[in-house]
């Protein structure tokens, strides 16, 4: 199975910013949601924001509301995520999947991408 492809996640400041990418190759995405999620070392895999395919509705955890924005190109991929204000406790990795009901659809996921915020 094709996995989609984190990147542009990196070392950090405190308060710095970071935009992370989600490409996927094909018709992995196609017709479907997009969620980025994140699993910080020890816990369990997150959901942090998600946008629609019809509309590019999107939601955001409350805990990056008003700090992280997903979005994407008019062609629908990549999917952005671009993280402003970010601390310590965003550190994790980054993973994006299609959604469906809400939830992951691939039971597969990518490599993700390590975003780690320095205090």
């Amino acid at each position: 199975q094709v996995q989609p492809v984190e990147s542009g996640g990196g070392l950090v400041q405190t308060g710095g910013s970071v935009r992370l990418s989600c490409a996927a190759s094909g018709r992995l995405f196609s017709g479907y949601a997009t969620g980025w999620f994140r699993q910080a070392p020890g816990k369990e895999r997150e959901f942090v924001a998600s946008i629609s395919w019809i509309g590019g509705r999107t939601w955001h955890a409350d805990s990056v509301k008003g700090r992280f924005t997903i979005s994407r190109d008019n062609a629908k991929l990549p999917v952005y995520l671009q993280m402003n204000n970010l601390k310590p406790e965003d550190t994790a990795v980054y993973y994006c999947n299609a959604l469906t009901g809400g939830a992951p659809l691939y039971d597969q996921w990518g490599q993700g991408t390590q975003v780690t915020v320095s205090s």
